[in-house]
């Protein structure tokens, strides 16, 4: 397959490594990967910051609170 034939989902599968570089930007605390919501979860924050097409949004504005 080439790379103009890459699949849809092999494009918005998010990379699990890339967590382990991630921080949250408003704590510097770990996040937490949830696959069924596609967030990345700062539970010190109580914030989850979406992923779009495999690309995690690490903006504050753009996260969901969570309790």
């Amino acid at each position: 397959m080439s790379d103009a034939e890459t699949s849809v989902t092999e494009v918005s599968e998010f990379d699990r490594r890339m967590l382990e570089a991630l921080i949250c930007p408003q704590t510097h605390a770990s996040l937490k990967y949830s696959a069924e919501s596609e967030e990345l979860i700062s539970e010190s924050a109580g914030l989850a910051f979406p992923i779009r097409s495999g690309i995690p949004i690490m903006l504050i504005d753009q996260a969901r609170r969570i309790e």
